[in-house]
């Protein structure tokens, strides 16, 4: 467990709003609170540093330590307490994808504790069905042979109260194979049963506080009945609970279509819109043939809820201005900061710019795993003081959707219930030797730091309020900016932004690969978000077959561009290439000079641009975006400046390919791999700057925030806000 550790239950408020924080203190000692004003978060003693600026707040002082331990694992807890087992039959048809694990609950209500109640069980001797006896070891039974990895099955286990007669099955589905794997055995138990207990009726888990034996697979169709069946003989009996897993495709309920109406509650939000055993793929919408979906993939590692009880909460007092703040905890040598982002009142402004916080995407990426992580990183932590945990060492508060759940497959919903190590200040992802190595929410801080220094007033609004408000949070501002890495939207935020900058908005993009991956919002709990990686892209995994469309709101998912928005269509460049976390330079192009766009390069007579920076060393580096009017790029967008000499690890996006030589466009490789900066204007008045790459904003500070990346952007800004 990590010493201290907390989270908020939302990252973005207003004043008068109330946001609740819960801490995990392993120390004996109080811990105390205070509020700080985030500033810079980059730990880099090269940079800025740490800046923070410390202020009252009605939650400061000291709080009991006490631990709290997150609550891993997906399943769904039944409501069904007046249900009392004699004689059953337990059947559910799965696709496991850790069959040789043992202990991993299909259904059952079972007391791991005092030994009672029972359960259909999954190890790696097959199906297993367990049945407590009175003052006697636990009975179980099991086929005896062992599932395949990602088939299907039906199982099945039964008893016969007056007999003692207990009966487990597994029967393999679908084609015919060469493979030993479905059997029948029976059983009779020893002693006098004892299967009924206060504990919950739970499916995918076996039971126990906190829930132990987590099913990893997906399930379908569970049902049980009042007799004792072989689960051959099932077809046409009438069972007293059955679940349909295809209605309420989008919610956390689960319905019982049985007569008893023992309906349930989904638990750490397992994947739903998953294929099940009778799909063909002849459909891959599931809106149109939900009867083929489903299934229910659960996990044993899904976190959508640490379920942690409130230390502290703060209600936003009405004189606190916009911007990134944070609960700062220190108890004994260990610290840690809770981040949130104060907003404007509803229907106010406080400022003429607006910096759009993509939530949306610093919780896709929370608790990223990197395989680059190592010693070196470890010790630059303790060198930097920067934020000292890691998750590919602390894996227990769930990882990103960049990571694979434990049994391979990938992790497709995220959440801000939850610790995220790399929504902190002080994190840096990546160890790498040009910079500070920062993403998302430290390395957006370069920007708040480069504003709070040449005193540029801003409010805050985050993507969260973006999409439930539309563009009218929005339209008052004289400009709305990005920070570097604006990736994961919504219809309605895309929606939203291009709404401001048709109504005249003047709009800068100062990151690379934004608007890119489509997102869907649950409609139940705020903060989890679903992400498909759908055909196309840059992807961490592979959605499976007949899985692209989204479980939240019925749309296809994947990245933008399939869904006919390429991000050239808002802000006139697009992800075209990506490499290791390093950066080059810009080279002045004849653009810089045109009498339309010349004021942007006023004071500004270099060449090169941006061959510095915290950001891999340059401020064209790492993901870089480029035009394309095929892909919406507008006619009339002037290249200001285009980046060159990429390191030899950069290559293009796959949707750019046709062949292992030929690109969609026609360009070479070297061509199209790029970062274009370019501005144009729009017919409602407004206008787009965009700098089509990650780093940009990393390269502000240097030379004490003098050099011409932060000239020009200063120049933009200056016209922009006029």
């Amino acid at each position: 467990m990590i010493p201290l550790i907390g989270y908020a239950d939302r990252l973005s408020l207003r004043p008068g709003e109330t946001i609740a924080f819960k801490v995990s203190s392993e120390n004996p000692k109080p811990y105390e609170a205070r509020l700080v004003r985030v500033i810079c978060s980059d730990p880099n003693p090269a940079g800025p540093g740490i800046k923070e600026e410390e202020i009252p707040a009605s939650f400061a002082g000291s709080y009991a330590s006490r631990p709290q331990a997150p609550k891993r694992g997906s399943h769904a807890i039944i409501n069904a307490d007046k249900l009392t087992f004699a004689s059953f039959t337990f059947s559910a048809i799965i696709w496991p994808t850790k069959p040789n694990k043992a202990d991993q609950g299909i259904l059952g209500r079972f007391d791991p504790d005092t030994g009672a109640g029972a359960a259909l069980v999954l190890g790696p001797d097959g199906a297993e069905i367990r049945i407590g006896q009175q003052g006697s070891e636990i009975f179980t039974l099991t086929v005896g042979k062992q599932a395949r990895n990602r088939a299907w099955y039906h199982v099945w286990g039964s008893f016969d109260a007056q007999s003692g007669n207990v009966t487990v099955g597994q029967q393999a589905l679908g084609e015919p194979t060469l493979v030993d794997d479905s059997g029948l055995r029976n059983g009779k138990l020893n002693g006098q049963a004892n299967v009924n207990t206060d504990s919950p009726l739970l499916i995918a888990a076996i039971g126990g506080a906190p829930v132990q034996g987590h099913f990893n697979g997906k399930i379908e169709a569970p049902a049980i009945y009042d007799v004792a069946f072989d689960g051959n003989a099932l077809d046409g009996k009438t069972p007293i609970a059955a679940w349909n897993f295809a209605l309420d495709m989008s919610s956390m309920h689960i319905s019982d279509t049985g007569p008893n109406g023992y309906n349930g509650e989904l638990i750490n939000a397992p994947a739903r819109a998953m294929t099940g055993s009778n799909w063909t793929g002849e459909e891959r919408n599931w809106t149109h043939t939900p009867e083929t979906y489903g299934a229910i993939h659960f996990h044993e590692d899904d976190v959508a809820d640490c379920e942690w009880e409130t230390d502290f909460s703060f209600t936003v007092p009405a004189d606190l201005p916009s911007g990134a703040y944070a609960a700062r905890l220190t108890c004994g040598e260990h610290w840690e900061a809770i981040p949130f982002f104060v907003c404007p009142p509803k229907g106010k402004q406080t400022a003429d710019l607006c910096v759009l916080v993509s939530t949306f995407t610093y919780v896709i990426y929370g608790n990223q795993a990197r395989v680059d992580f190592g010693e070196t990183w470890r010790q630059r932590a303790k060198d930097w003081d920067a934020y000292p945990w890691n998750p590919m060492e602390h894996r227990e508060y769930g990882l990103s959707t960049y990571n694979h759940h434990t049994d391979g497959s990938g992790i497709c919903h995220a959440s801000w219930h939850r610790p995220m190590f790399n929504v902190r200040p002080g994190y840096f992802p990546i160890a790498e030797n040009r910079g500070s190595g920062l993403r998302h929410y430290p390395a957006d801080s370069h920007l708040l730091d480069w504003l709070e220094e040449k005193g540029i007033a801003y409010d805050v609004i985050t993507d969260w309020e973006l999409h439930h408000e539309g563009v009218d949070v929005i339209a008052p501002y004289k400009s709305v900016i990005t920070g570097s890495h604006p990736e994961y939207h919504t219809a309605e935020t895309l929606d939203a932004l291009t709404g401001y900058r048709d109504g005249g908005g003047n709009f800068a993009y100062l990151g690379g690969n934004g608007f890119y991956w489509r997102v869907a919002l649950h409609p139940e709990m705020d903060g989890l978000i679903e992400v498909r990686r759908a055909e196309g892209g840059i992807r961490a995994w592979a959605a499976e077959p007949g899985e692209y469309y989204q479980a939240f709101d019925g749309k296809y998912g994947g990245i933008w561009r399939r869904n006919n928005r390429p991000p050239q269509q808002l802000a006139g460049v697009g992800f075209s290439a990506q490499g290791l976390f390093e950066g080059t330079y810009y080279k002045r192009a004849p653009g810089a000079d045109d009498p339309r766009t010349s004021w942007i390069f006023e004071g500004v007579p270099d060449d090169i641009i941006g061959d510095f920076g915290l950001s891999g060393g340059g401020a064209a580096g790492f993901e870089l975006d480029r035009a394309d009017q095929s892909l919406g790029t507008p006619e009339n967008a002037v290249i200001l400046a285009a980046s060159e000499n990429p390191p030899d690890h950069f290559v293009l996006v796959p949707e750019e390919w046709l062949t292992h030589v030929t690109t969609i466009p026609g360009g070479t490789h070297d061509e199209l791999t790029r970062a274009d900066m370019i501005y144009f204007d729009c017919p409602g008045g407004g206008a787009v700057f965009s700098v089509g790459s990650i780093t940009f904003c990393g390269s502000l500070s240097h030379a004490n925030y003098d050099n011409n990346v932060s000239k020009i952007l200063e120049n933009v800004l200056t016209r922009f806000l006029a």
